[in-house]
Order: C-alpha cells, then structure tokens, then sequence
C-alpha cells in the first residue's frame, strides 16, 4: 500500500530523457559541430509528465550557466508547445511551436562546445509548464528575453542537467 507521500511524488512535473543522464557527461550527440568541437549536434528525446492542471503551454530552455560571459549561453529554446504535447524526439520539432535564436545566432539546437580547458559546464534543459497558451515573442527575440517572459509565465518547471568538458 502506498502512503500519502508517494502519491504526491507520482504528481511531481517531471522531466525525462531516453537520451540524457542527470549529472553525468552529455553524449557525442549532444555536442556541438563546430568551433574546435566534433559532436553531432542532435538535439535530446525529451518527455515530461504531470504538468499542472492549469498549464495552456510549455517552454523548452537549455542553458550553460558556466560560459564566460554574462547570463552564460542559451543552446536552445522552444516556445509555444500546445498543452497536449508531452515529448520531443531527438533532433525533433513540434508542431505549432517556435524555436527562437540561441546565443550562436541561430535558433534551433545548438549543442555543447565549451571553451577549452575551462572546467565542467552544466547545460540545463528545463521544461517549464505555463499559464498562457502563446508566448508574445518572434524567431529573433534575444535569449534573455525569452527567458525572462518564460519565467514570467512558469507555474511550474522540471530540469535535467548534462555535463561537458573539454581538456
């Protein structure tokens, strides 16, 4: 018999990957194909589970807080995903939504590439369950922008965390 606890457990927003391993070293697929870098450059399967009730829409943001610079580095965001959706294939799209420019100037995926000798990264995808069905941003909207309206909107979010390094 499971007690109260468990049962709340079992209704956490969840995030999972086939692809990815919380706190461990991301694979070669996940790595970016350019700048010194030799990985493949698909973006992860992803799913998740148990959004709130409310939740119109869902957001996708991975980040590396660890990059050199201000804000860190945005290697992926995905906008406006409809309510009923609940996974992404790896390299996949989804219908309906808007992946908008990531910090290589481009928007789509862009995987893990990290300076040289700088010490582990930590690229965190969160998927971030939210209160409005659509998003008021375009293609271009800078990164930072997107995250801060995403947050703006989250009632809840669920991350996994891959790691990188380049010796």
């Amino acid at each position: 018999m499971s007690s109260a606890i468990d049962k709340v457990e079992e209704n956490i927003f969840k995030l999972s990957s086939k692809d990815l391993v919380h706190n461990q070293t991301l694979p070669n697929a996940q790595v970016y194909n350019a700048h010194g870098c030799s990985g493949k450059n698909v973006s992860p399967e992803l799913s998740w589970v148990n959004p709130p009730l409310n939740t119109k829409s869902f957001a996708l943001v991975c980040h590396d807080p660890d990059a050199p610079r201000q804000n860190g580095w945005y290697h992926w965001l995905v906008v406006n995903i409809p309510n009923n959706i609940n996974s992404i294939s790896g390299n996949g799209k989804i219908k309906g939504s808007l992946e908008t420019v990531t910090d290589f100037g481009t928007a789509g995926f862009g995987g893990a590439c990290p300076p040289v000798g700088h010490g582990i990264h930590h690229y965190n995808f969160t998927i971030y369950a939210l209160d409005v069905e659509k998003l008021d941003v375009k293609e271009d909207t800078k990164p930072t922008e997107v995250e801060k309206i995403i947050k703006s909107h989250a009632i809840a979010k669920s991350t996994i965390t891959g790691l990188f390094e380049r010796k």
